[in-house]
């Protein structure tokens, strides 16, 4: 089975996590999307983070019942910061009858030689590369044998916009998919 690992602090998730995961599940050779609810992204800080089980809880609900999918929290347990290279292995290890690949943006591969141990996540996974807005064509990376460009939705669309308009007092449950704008209105999530 192939796994497409889309990693994320999901924070919150929203409709263009969705997109781009339904998109990989229907229109490549990935079986199942793990979206994979990072803790501690090592280029991010954790200021103005759900709780882990938070965001995990709010990506269980934006899945639903689509078995095609999967809320990972994987994670949750590794050394943090995480590192996708550690996850991987650890994957490996745990799974070894699946076959992993990475999901990421265009502007993730523009960096992805900063990348702790870049160079063994690509001789050992493919990478499922989706357009971004403002994103270069990511170098010379672009011609590599295990680059998969995917002609996806182009979203323009952010977690930090969302989280930015809910302490304003905006209205943008159409942002999320519904059970997690209920969700994130009826804990006043955000605010």
């Amino acid at each position: 089975m192939k796994i497409g690992l889309f990693f994320g602090t999901y924070n919150p998730v929203h409709v263009g996590h969705m997109v781009i995961a339904n998109y990989m599940v229907e229109f490549t050779d990935l079986d199942q999307i793990w979206l994979v609810v990072t803790p501690q992204n090592p280029f991010k800080t954790k200021e103005s983070m759900l709780k882990d089980y938070d965001r995990l809880h709010l990506m269980q609900l934006a899945i639903g019942n689509d078995t095609r999918l999967k809320a990972s929290n994987i994670e949750f347990d590794l050394p943090q910061p995480n590192y996708t290279v550690d996850t991987l292995v650890y994957l490996k290890e745990k799974f070894p009858d699946k076959q992993f690949s990475l999901i990421m943006g265009a502007d993730n591969l523009n960096h992805f030689h900063k990348w702790k141990n870049h160079n063994v996540i690509l001789e050992n996974h493919d990478l499922y590369v989706y357009p971004r807005m403002a994103s270069n064509d990511g170098g010379d990376l672009r011609q590599h044998f295990k680059v998969n460009y995917v002609e996806a939705p182009v979203m323009k669309i952010s977690s930090s916009f969302i989280r930015k308009a809910i302490t304003e007092g905006k209205d943008v449950s159409h942002y999320m998919p519904s059970k997690v704008a209920e969700y994130v209105e009826e804990m006043n999530l955000y605010r």
